[in-house]
């Protein structure tokens, strides 16, 4: 008489969530895709004759060694080893997850390219607009890596997920937290760039297409991921910035 196998209970699969007020993508991921792209900009810093208005990391990096231009960079030396380690102790743990970086910057390069085009044709021929400030392109490379990396870290990681979930806690429903702090942030992101002595001088038609350029870099980060928002602005500012420099 043969018998019939118990049936072996089926492992229960894991409820999936929705995404956080980080959005979808990978945050761990993301830092460890944007680091070269911030470690460029730190060294290239050095050199440039502008940097970045929200940059706050690298006042506080020459801060920390006393303002002296050899030390600072060596101080980014330092980071780039610890980089360095950091890679290969992922890649012997089997975390590493470089197989996602190409698909990644191509898919930021095709929003850069969509997003520049649209944003200079509504600029030059809509509005007539001409107000990109033209210069060189080791500056307009240095310029595009700072706003790439420290505004959607400022803007984007910060603001933007910083007050949804300040929302949530207060008790904002999710998809309403996530608006409001992208509109805000948004608006916030486009304002700084007036804010200042070296602000660009106020104009409704600028404030509005920034805001609306904010708004596209959160949809990115939020739909996609923080790498994704910053490589697309990064690539966004150079585009724009050197084909008005040539």
């Amino acid at each position: 008489m043969t018998t019939t196998p118990a049936k072996t209970k089926r492992a229960a699969k894991p409820r999936r969530t929705g995404p956080s007020v980080l959005g979808y993508g990978d945050t761990g991921t993301s830092l460890l895709f944007v680091f070269p792209l911030f470690l460029a900009y730190e060294i290239g810093v050095a050199f440039a004759p502008a940097g970045n208005g929200v940059d706050f990391v690298t006042r506080w990096m020459y801060a920390a060694v006393g303002r002296d231009r050899e030390s600072y960079l060596l101080l980014n030396l330092g980071l780039a080893a610890v980089f360095v380690v950091f890679i290969l102790y992922l890649r012997k743990q089997h975390n590493l997850q470089l197989r996602r970086f190409p698909s990644m910057v191509i898919l930021s390069a095709i929003y850069a390219l969509t997003l520049g085009s649209f944003i200079l044709f509504v600029m030059d021929k809509l509005l007539g607009f001409d107000g990109v400030m033209a210069m060189d392109s080791g500056t307009a490379l240095i310029v595009s890596l700072g706003a790439g990396v420290h505004e959607e870290l400022v803007f984007r990681l910060g603001m933007m997920a910083g007050s949804a979930y300040a929302l949530r806690a207060l008790g904002v429903r999710h998809n309403w937290a996530v608006f409001i702090a992208l509109v805000a942030s948004s608006l916030l992101f486009s304002a700084a760039h007036h804010i200042g002595p070296a602000g660009d001088e106020f104009s409704t038609v600028v404030f509005t297409y920034r805001t609306l350029a904010g708004a596209m870099f959160g949809i990115i980060f939020y739909f996609q991921s923080l790498s994704h928002a910053v490589y697309t602005h990064f690539l966004y500012d150079v585009y724009v910035l050197l084909l008005k420099s040539s």
